[in-house]
């Protein structure tokens, strides 16, 4: 049953989390600020400066559930239609925080939500292909008959 669980949540309950308790603590009113904070910076051979903030560790994360999402689509068992439908509600949830809360309201989890919906386009694509080359009918003509 964990194979029907969507993996993209993942990265979707830790920025409500964060979200939740370290915007709403904050004195800045800006959560783009907070998320696009520093956590590591690296001086790169090209003399420039690479720093990565929380947003972006997120949106990382989110790539790498991403791609075992899409892995986990190509199997045509029953548990990969649930696996869809918990994925559809992630987006609707996803949409109506990005739309109806502020802190919510940010590059990082649009990204966010544009990978969930990238999971259920992936995942019905994939299935209703898998599904299609399963079930096509061999039409070879027998030269014996």
């Amino acid at each position: 049953m964990l194979t029907a669980f969507p993996l993209l949540v993942i990265p979707v309950v830790i920025y409500a989390v964060y979200a939740l308790t370290s915007l709403s603590g904050t004195a800045v009113s800006d959560p783009n600020f907070v998320l696009q904070s520093a956590l590591m910076s690296v001086n790169m051979p090209s003399g420039g400066t690479w720093s990565m903030g929380v947003g972006d560790l997120l949106v990382f994360f989110g790539l790498i559930f991403l791609f075992f999402e899409l892995l986990k689509s190509t199997s045509s068992q029953r548990v990969a239609i649930v696996n869809h439908a918990l994925s559809m509600a992630l987006f609707v949830l996803c949409l109506l925080l990005f739309l109806l809360l502020p802190s919510f309201a940010t590059s990082t989890f649009f990204l966010i939500t544009i990978m969930v919906l990238l999971d259920v386009m992936a995942g019905f694509i994939i299935t209703a292909r898998t599904a299609q080359r399963d079930i096509q009918i061999d039409r070879t003509i027998d030269p014996t008959v």
